[in-house]
Parts: C-alpha cells; structure tokens; sequence
C-alpha cells in the first residue's frame, strides 16, 4: 500500500502552519498503523504540494493541497481511481464567492449579504492567505478603505458578509459520522483573534447542536468535501449561521480523535 501525504503551502496556512501539520502527520501515522496491524506492507511519503508531480502514484493520498497546480494532478489520480482526501473538487468549492452562491441557493443559515453596515469584506478566490484578507468595516469609510486595499493587492474577487452579534463557534467534521463545535474564546486559541475583538467570550446561548450537525453535513456534501470545519455565530435566540466552512482543518481541539476518523473515511469510504 502507498501513501502520500501531500502538506498545504504554508501561504494557506496563516498563524497555523504547525497546528496544520500535526493533523496530516497524526491521520499519517494512523494510516500506517492501520494497515501494519493488518500485516500489510506500506510504503509512506510526504510531499509538499509545489512539489506534487504526475509521477507520484500512490493508493492513498492524505492532501491538505490547494494550488491549482496540484487539484489538477490528483484529479487525475482520482480518475485512475486512487483515493484522494480531500478531493480537488471540493476544495475549489471552498473559494468565499462559490460557498455564499451555493449556500444562498440550497437555503442555508448564512448571514445576510446587503452593505449595511457594519460589514465583513472577505477575499473571495480562496481562503484567508493573511490578516488583510478578512476585514471587519464598522462604516462606509471603513469599507472604501478595504476595497483599496483590495484593489492594491489585486483582488477583485471579494464577499460581504453583515456582521452577526452573538457566540463564535467553531466546528469541525470528517464525513457524517465526526461533528465537533468548541468556543475559541473559552481556550483564546484564535487565528487571527478577531473573535474576541468584535464578538466577545462566549456566553454559551443554548441551541439545536444537532440541527447544526445536520446543516454543516449538508453544505459538506452539497460541496464535496470529506474533511472540513468552519465557524458558526449563534445569536442570543439560539438561532445561527454559518459564517466560514473550510476544507481540512488542524482539528487542534480533537486531533487525535479527528485523524482515526479521517483513515476510516480514507480507507472503507
């Protein structure tokens, strides 16, 4: 059995490259045991995803990958029929613009995209590379002054999101059998902090856990994602939505528990 790890170009990894790594090196090491404990040969490598080249072969890819680049060389993989976790077309359907149309047509909780202020303005072409790529803008100037910098660094590809008072929670999930939420403001193990600056510690309003399993499930298989997490704000009346879904993240919080999950899906799914 071969293996390939492939790990994420660290631009994709903001304030989170170590937290990344121990994920893809902690589903690896389940991966071997498991077929070790079978009696099986396996032959294990990492590659970082610049490096990804059509002559990589492997049963089994582990890929934190999303340079177009490298979606494209396992795409290929994938139709000679090799698994590939996550696959290259989910993780495309992660890109900021994609996710709201797709979330606005299957009528999921999402807040609401109308400027009024204040605002989120969200890099659109792919997930957050920097601090600068998700901008909270309190008021028109605020907003003029993003879209600047936006313009500047060329991106044209953007979102808006209404800013939702109420609980940050983030979840993570692997398939439909792995759903785990957390507040980050409990534990202040944030990316970029922003949680606590504009939303506060968590109060905990009760909520349908189970209803959120079930709609973040939704937007995984409406996507095409296996491995993935994002945010929820939940609002004092325990109503909520989902304000960023992301294909594989550090499970930081369930990580050993998270890379079982992710072998059992790679291997029997």
């Amino acid at each position: 059995m071969r293996i390939i790890a492939i790990r994420r170009d660290g631009r994709f990894s903001p304030n989170c490259l170590e937290k990344d790594r121990a994920i893809l090196e902690a589903a690896s090491r389940e991966a071997c045991k498991h077929f070790e404990e079978k009696g099986d040969s396996c032959q294990f490598r990492w590659i970082d995803e610049r490096d990804l080249k059509p002559s990589d072969e492997a049963e089994i890819y582990l890929s934190m990958a999303r340079l177009p680049e490298a979606l494209s060389i396992l795409e290929a993989f994938e139709r000679k029929g090799r698994r590939v976790v996550n696959r290259p077309n989910g993780v495309r359907n992660c890109q900021r613009s994609r996710l709201q149309r797709l979330m606005l047509e299957n009528d999921l909780p999402m807040p609401d995209s109308s400027l009024v202020f204040p605002v989120w303005l969200k890099r659109g072409d792919g997930a957050a590379q920097s601090e600068g790529d998700v901008v909270f803008c309190a008021d028109e100037t605020a907003f003029q002054q993003a879209m600047n910098a936006f313009e500047q660094r060329g991106v044209a590809d953007y979102v808006v999101s209404r800013h939702v008072a109420g609980d940050v929670v983030k979840f993570y999930g692997v398939g439909d059998h792995f759903f785990r939420y957390f507040y980050p403001t409990d534990d202040g193990d944030t990316k970029f902090g922003d949680e606590m600056r504009h939303n506060g510690p968590a109060q905990h309003y009760a909520f349908d856990a189970e209803q959120m399993k079930k709609d973040v499930n939704r937007l995984a298989g409406l996507t095409g994602l296996e491995v993935y997490g994002g945010d929820c704000i939940v609002r004092p009346d325990g109503s909520y939505c989902i304000i960023d879904f992301n294909d594989w993240p550090s499970f930081s919080r369930c990580r050993d528990e998270a890379a079982k999950a992710i072998v059992q899906l790679a291997i029997y799914n």
